[in-house]
């Protein structure tokens, strides 16, 4: 029987603050991809609506409430297997955000931080986020 290929939908955000920078989270040890930096969020749950299964990974991960009517569409970036069998690619749908309740800050460890996309772009990134994290002065100029 063929395999049918499937992809596993996760969801990020891109925390736009009053000075045009954005947040990113650095993945702690023991994680995959720990020590890169990335946009928090994480894997949509069977079921789940996409803005709230952001709201509920940013909630764990941050400890900020977000609401799905101040989340926009940014983009989609894939991930393809290079092991098909290994696992399966990840298809990242990432939005962005000006309005949040709270102050961020990392619940699950590492570390978070405000870049601008000058810096953030010279940052290492797990694979999802390389081509969001080169677009990030058209996504926040688009964002504005």
């Amino acid at each position: 029987m063929p395999r049918i290929p499937t992809a596993i939908p996760v969801v990020g955000v891109i925390l736009i603050d009053r000075e045009e920078r954005v947040l990113l989270r650095r993945r702690p040890p023991g994680k995959r991809h720990a020590g890169l930096w990335e946009f928090p969020g994480g894997k949509v749950e069977p079921g789940e609506a996409r803005k709230a299964a952001l709201a509920r990974e940013v909630a764990e991960e941050l400890g900020i409430a977000i609401s799905a009517g101040d989340l926009n569409f940014a983009l989609r970036s894939t991930d393809p297997a290079t092991d098909p069998a290994a696992r399966e690619p990840h298809v990242l749908f990432l939005y962005t955000c000006r309005v949040w309740r709270g102050v961020p800050r990392c619940l699950e460890g590492g570390a978070v931080g405000w870049f601008t996309p000058e810096t953030a772009q010279r940052l290492p990134v797990p694979p999802l986020d390389v081509a969001p994290v080169a677009r990030l002065e058209a996504i926040l100029a688009a964002a504005a």
